[in-house]
C-alpha cells in the first residue's frame, strides 16, 4: 500500500463524509417536532406566546430545506464550509425560536446541543469549536434575554437558582458532548482506515501468491515448445556443415533456447518454492517471512526449542507471512545488533518468539501496542521516517490483525529475553497458534515436506 493512499484518506475533509439529504432529513424531523411542541403549548396547555413569529421562524427552516432540495441533488456531499453553514443556520434558528418561547425556561432548550454534537462528528476541530462557541454565547444570552412564557397572565419561570444550574448544565453539556462525540468518531475513523490498510496489505500479499502461480504455470507450458526448438535446431545443426553462416545462426538459436530454458526453470522454481506453495514446514514459513530483512545489517538468528514430535507442517497463508514479516521488520528496525526467532511446538500449540536486543517498548506505549496510529516505540523517536504505512503506526496493527485472523494470540513484553549473544533482550513478541488451526493434517504432510528448503 502506498503511503499516499492513507494520507489522502486522512486529509479528506470531514464534511465531505455527510450527504445533504442526511442533514435535510434531520431538519425535517426538527421542524415537525417544533410545530408539534408549538401547537401543544398554545392549544392544549394554553400558553400565551407569539405564535405567528414562532411559525415564521419555523418556516425559515422549511424554506431552507426546500431550497436545498431544489438547488442541489440529494446525494450531494457537503463541503466543510457548507456543512458548517447548515449547522450554524439550525443553531441560530433554534436560538431565535427559544428566544420567542421562554429562553432557558423552555425545557426544549436542551436541543441546542444537537448541532454541536453533529458538528463534532462530521466537521474539523476548528469548525466544531466555532459552532460550540456560538452555542455557548446563545445559551448565555438566553439566560437573561427572552420573551416570557405566560399562562393566565402569569409568567412561567424557573427559580433563579435552577435557571443558573440549567445554564451551567447546558454549558458543560455543550463541551462534554462535543469532546466525547469527537473522540469516539476519531477512533472509529482511525480503525476504519487501519482496517482498510490491512485489507490492502493482505490483497497485495495474495496478488504475489497468485503471480507466483502464473509464473510457475508459464514455465511449465513454455518448456515443451522450447524443447522442440532445441531438438529441431540440433538436427539442423548436424546438417549445416556446408554453410558456416547457417551453422553460426543455428548455434545462436540453440544457445538462446538454452538461455530461455534456464530462465523459465528459475522462474518456475521461484514461483513454486517461494510463492506457490500452500503448505510448508514451520521453519520454512518463518524463513520466508524473515528473508527480506536478513541482509539489513542485523544478525537475525533462528533457534529451535523443539517440543513434541517432528516439526509441524503448516498452511502457508498470506496473512501469516505478511503478519510475521511486519513483526520481524519492527524487531530489526530497533535491534542494536541481534534479533532471535525462537520456535516451539507442543501437541496443542505452535509458538514463535521474536526478541531483539534494542531498547524495548516504552511503558507509555506497551499497553496500546497493536492499536492503529500508535506512532512511536522508542521514547522521543519519530517513527514517521519509516517508509509506507508503518510510518503511521499501522505496521504492528496490521501484523496483529492478520495474525489474529489466522487464529494467533500475540503478547508484547519487555526484558527477560536472554539472547545467544549474551545480551538481555529489550522487546519480546510471542505469537501462539492452536496447532489445529494452522497445521496440515498428517496425511497431507509428505507432499509439502519434500518441496521446501531448510532454514539456513
Amino acid at each position: 500500500m502506498a503511503p499516499t493512499d492513507i494520507d489522502d484518506l486522512r486529509d479528506l475533509p470531514r464534511g465531505n463524509w455527510v450527504r445533504l439529504r442526511t442533514l435535510v432529513a434531520i431538519r425535517w424531523v426538527a421542524i415537525a417536532g417544533q410545530m408539534a411542541a408549538l401547537a401543544a403549548g398554545h392549544v392544549l396547555i394554553g400558553l400565551d406566546m407569539p405564535v405567528l413569529p414562532a411559525i415564521g421562524v419555523i418556516a425559515m427552516s422549511v424554506v431552507a430545506n426546500v431550497f436545498s432540495l431544489f438547488v442541489y441533488p440529494g446525494n450531494k456531499r457537503l463541503s466543510e464550509r457548507e456543512a458548517l453553514l447548515m449547522l450554524m443556520f439550525d443553531l441560530l434558528q433554534l436560538g431565535l425560536l427559544l428566544f420567542l418561547t421562554g429562553g432557558l425556561n423552555n425545557p426544549f432548550s436542551v436541543l441546542i446541543l444537537t448541532p454541536v454534537t453533529i458538528a463534532a462528528t462530521v466537521l474539523h476541530l476548528r469548525s466544531t469549536v466555532l459552532l460550540g462557541s456560538v452555542a455557548i454565547i446563545l445559551i448565555s444570552g438566553l439566560l437573561q434575554n427572552h420573551l416570557p412564557l405566560l399562562i393566565d397572565g402569569k409568567e412561567l419561570a424557573l427559580p433563579v437558582l435552577l435557571q443558573v444550574g440549567f445554564w451551567v448544565a447546558l454549558m458543560i453539556g455543550a463541551v462534554f458532548l462535543s469532546v466525547y462525540a469527537r473522540i469516539i468518531t476519531s477512533e472509529m475513523q482511525d480503525m476504519d482506515e487501519a482496517l482498510l490498510a490491512t485489507q490492502m496489505a493482505l490483497a497485495r500479499e495474495q496478488k504475489l501468491t497468485d503471480l507466483g502461480g502464473v509464473i510457475a504455470a508459464a514455465a511449465h507450458e513454455l518448456g515443451t515448445p522450447l524443447a522442440t526448438i532445441k531438438l529441431v535446431s540440433g538436427e539442423l545443426l548436424a546438417d549445416s556443415t556446408d554453410s558456416a553462416d547457417l551453422h553460426d545462426d543455428l548455434m545462436l538459436i540453440r544457445e538462446q533456447a538454452d538461455r530461455c530454458r534456464d530462465i523459465l526453470l528459475s522462474m518456475g522454481r521461484a514461483g513454486k518454492d517461494d510463492l506457490h506453495l500452500r503448505r510448508a514446514p514451520l521453519q520454512t514459513v518463518i524463513r520466508e517471512a524473515a528473508d527480506p530483512h536478513l541482509s539489513r545489517g542485523k544478525d537475525v538468528r533462528m533457534t529451535i526449542a523443539q517440543g513434541d514430535g517432528r516439526e509441524p507442517v503448516i498452511n502457508r497463508r498470506p496473512e501469516i507471512i505478511h503478519g510475521l514479516r511486519n513483526l520481524i521488520q519492527n524487531a530489526v528496525d530497533f535491534a542494536d545488533a541481534t534479533v532471535e526467532l525462537g520456535t516451539i511446538w507442543t501437541d496443542r500449540t505452535i509458538s514463535l518468539r521474536i526478541a531483539d536486543d534494542g531498547p524495548g517498548f516504552p511503558p507509555s506505549v506497551i499497553g496500546r501496542i497493536g492499536d492503529p496510529f500508535v506512532r512511536r516505540r522508542r521514547d522521543g523517536e519519530d517513527r514517521a521516517r519509516r517508509p509506507g504505512y508503518e510510518g503511521m503506526g499501522l505496521g504492528l496493527f496490521i501484523a496483529k490483525t492478520l495474525l489474529e485472523r489466522s487464529g494467533a494470540t500475540l503478547t508484547f513484553s519487555n526484558g527477560g529475553a536472554q539472547l545467544l549473544s549474551g545480551k538481555t533482550g529489550g522487546a519480546v513478541v510471542l505469537v501462539s497458534w492452536p496447532r489445529a488451526r494452522i497445521e496440515v493434517p498428517p496425511a497431507e504432510e509428505s507432499a509439502a515436506l519434500g518441496q521446501n528448503r531448510p532454514f539456513a
